[in-house]
């Protein structure tokens, strides 16, 4: 018996909007049924598909797979001039290769459930655009099955990643911290800079505790009531805290190079060779000049445009940094399996860094308001977290654990929210 899904997050709306552009960024990896399944279809008998091989091979030679091919604009090869998948308008949604059709979504094993948590990658998640995510109920439901066979891995097999290392929970108690985060997140009688600065506050009192005899309604007290003292780490003016240091700012900017980075897709980076992509990382190290286009979103800009206050954030964007973060937190997209195994409280730090980079990019991203240039900041950004391998090696991991022990992740937050 499939275990249910119950984690939908009640602010998200999604529906494909047929913008196709998961259809040109993304590399599918097919199993063999379902590569055989495609071939029955008689694909190579049809002129529209150019004679094109409709699967490549890829990986290492001790890891070989298939893949969906790509055409030489870098779209899919089911990809239709209409922008619509040709597998989905001739035979329905349940021929194509499963990641295609779970696609925004992400299942995230959690005990007796599933999480559900979205890809903001996709412009119409980003955007809010579509139904409520309970209407996608069943058909998450009728996933499952395939999602587990595919991982080979039963739900009862996953642990509650640690708090830190060394410290563990069952899953109520981890529950516990999860919806501390969440209340501070959804607390509307604050800004949302100040929310997240709130967040790192709980991660560093907590980092300093031990919950091996904390447990079930002690451990809610005890939550319930170093929430309430926040406050006094975390002012609620973000002017009262000193400017990022140079070690912040220099290890901010070397994230910031890998969550603009774009390799491939119609909007990858103008910087493509191997010389130019280490000069750009030594430019963004640096600081200074103009803004290496990693990603063909950013315009021409310099990085003293980029630190040039843009005002306080309106109540709109909060709304939709709210929106984003609640559902990366209530889905366990920032710790465990579905986040390079990160520690909780890594994890928390991981993601508060997201925030000054997304701000940092609304302030140099064309468009018609700052609003519209934090939506697709996010889904700039969420395209790299939890996805890009280098965002979880250790030398990286090493520079957000710096950043939080120094106080610069506060000190980044409150400076890019000017």
């Amino acid at each position: 018996m499939s275990l249910p899904v119950r984690h939908l997050p009640v602010l998200q709306n999604w529906d494909c909007q047929g913008c196709g552009n998961c259809c040109r960024d993304y590399q599918i990896t097919v199993t063999e049924e379902e590569r055989q399944r495609i071939l029955s279809q008689g694909w190579d008998s049809q002129p529209e598909m150019g004679g094109l091989p409709l699967f490549v091979r890829a990986g290492p030679p001790w890891a070989r797979h298939y893949r969906l091919n790509h055409r030489e604009d870098g779209s899919c090869v089911f990809l239709s001039p209409e922008g619509r998948c040709r597998i989905h308008e001739r035979f329905g949604p349940a021929a194509k290769p499963f990641p295609c059709r779970l696609y925004p979504f992400i299942l995230v094993p959690a005990g007796d459930h599933w999480r559900v948590g979205l890809r903001f990658a996709c412009p119409a998640a980003a955007a809010n655009q579509g139904r409520p995510l309970a209407e996608h109920q069943a058909e998450l439901n009728d996933s499952i099955p395939h999602f587990k066979q595919r991982l080979g891995l039963g739900i009862g097999q996953v642990p509650p990643p640690q708090l830190q290392g060394g410290q563990e929970v069952g899953w109520a108690d981890f529950f516990r911290f999860v919806q501390a985060l969440q209340a501070i997140l959804r607390d509307r009688g604050q800004r949302f800079e100040h929310r997240m600065r709130r967040c790192l506050a709980l991660d560093r009192l907590c980092r300093q505790a031990r919950f091996d005899k904390i447990k079930g309604s002690r451990l809610f007290e005890f939550l319930d009531l170093v929430t309430s003292a926040l406050d006094d780490e975390a002012p609620t003016n973000p002017a009262a805290l000193p400017p990022p240091g140079w070690v912040g700012r220099v290890l901010f900017r070397q994230a910031l190079a890998l969550y603009v980075r774009k390799n491939q897709g119609l909007e990858r980076g103008l910087v493509r060779t191997r010389l130019g992509l280490a000069l750009a990382a030594l430019r963004f190290a640096r600081g200074r000049g103009p803004v290496p286009r990693l990603h063909a979103r950013l315009p021409e800009t310099t990085f003293a445009r980029a630190e040039e206050p843009a005002g306080p954030l309106l109540e709109a964007v909060d709304e939709i940094l709210e929106r984003y973060y609640l559902v990366k937190v209530g889905s366990l997209q920032f710790c465990g399996a579905a986040a390079y195994g990160f520690t909780f409280w890594e994890g928390v730090e991981a993601l508060a860094l997201t925030l000054p980079v997304i701000l940092w990019l609304s302030r140099v991203l064309p468009g018609e308001s700052r609003t519209d240039a934090v939506i697709r900041a996010i889904g700039m950004v969420d395209e790299n977290f939890g996805f890009n391998p280098i965002l979880g090696m250790r030398r990286q991991r090493l520079g957000v654990r710096l950043l939080a022990r120094r106080g610069e992740l506060e000190k980044l937050i409150a400076w890019y929210a000017r």
